[in-house]
C-alpha cells in the first residue's frame, strides 16, 4: 500500500516541526511560534500547520492555552500512567515487569550515552553525585533520580526512550513505598560507565533493588 501524497505531506510537516522545536532547543513549557510564523518557516498553508498541530495535540505532546498561545507538554502529565494505575498496578506480575521493563530501558540509555555523551554531560552527573552524597537517603530519592536520568538520557540522544521511561517511572511515584530504587553506589557506578564508555557485558551490573 502506497502513502497517499497528503499523509506523505502530514508526515513531513510532522517531522520539519519537531526539527523547529530542536533547533530553537524548545523545552516542556515553553511556547511554540505562532502558525503564522510556523507557516512561513515550512512554507505550508496555516490550515497544514493547524492539522500538525491538532494531531500533537490529541497525542498529548503540545496544548494550547486560549489567548496565549501553543507549548510544549510536560511528558509526566500524559495519561499513560493513569490507565496503568487503573488496570494493572493492583497486579504483583505487572508491577514487576513494569519495573524490569524500565530497567531495560535504563540499560539501554546508558548504553547509548556512554557512545555520545559530552563532557559537560559527564561533569552535570558528578555535580549531581555530589550533592546525592551530601542529602540523607530520603531526600536523595525522587527528585535526584528524575534530575539524574535526565542527564542521562540527554546524553542518550533519544527522546522516545526518555518519554518512555517517565511514564514507567510515574508508576513508583503513584505508590506510598518506592519499590525498586538504585543506591548511591550504583548511581557512581553508572557515571563511571557513561564516563569511561562500556560494553554490552557490563549491562547485568545495572539492576534496581527491591527495597
Amino acid at each position: 500500500m502506497t502513502t497517499k501524497p497528503r499523509e506523505k505531506m502530514f508526515v513531513e510537516i510532522l517531522n520539519k516541526l519537531k526539527t523547529i522545536m530542536f533547533d530553537d532547543q524548545l523545552q516542556p513549557g515553553d511556547k511554540l511560534p505562532s502558525e503564522r510564523e510556523l507557516s512561513e518557516r515550512l512554507n505550508v498553508g496555516r490550515s497544514s500547520v493547524r492539522e500538525a498541530l491538532r494531531a500533537m495535540e490529541l497525542l498529548g505532546l503540545i496544548e494550547t492555552r486560549r489567548g496565549e498561545g501553543t507549548f510544549i507538554k510536560e511528558p509526566k502529565k500524559h495519561r499513560l500512567v493513569e490507565v496503568l494505575a487503573s488496570f494493572i498496578l493492583n497486579d504483583t506480575t505487572a508491577k514487576e515487569e513494569l519495573a524490569e521493563t524500565r530497567n531495560l530501558i535504563e540499560k539501554n540509555a546508558i548504553m547509548l550515552a556512554s557512545e555520545r555523551r559530552t563532557e559537560e554531560q559527564i561533569s552535570k552527573l558528578k555535580d549531581l553525585l555530589s550533592r546525592m552524597e551530601e542529602a540523607s537517603a530520603d531526600k536523595m530519592s525522587s527528585a535526584m533520580e528524575w534530575d539524574f536520568f535526565k542527564i542521562v538520557f540527554d546524553a542518550a540522544q533519544n527522546f522516545l526512550l526518555y518519554r518512555l521511561w517517565i511514564e514507567l517511572n510515574e508508576y513508583d511515584d503513584t505508590c506510598s513505598k518506592k519499590k525498586y530504587s538504585y543506591k548511591l553506589s550504583d548511581y557512581k557506578n553508572i557515571t563511571s560507565l557513561i564516563q569511561a564508555g562500556m560494553e554490552e557485558n557490563q549491562l547485568s551490573s545495572i539492576q534496581r533493588y527491591q527495597q
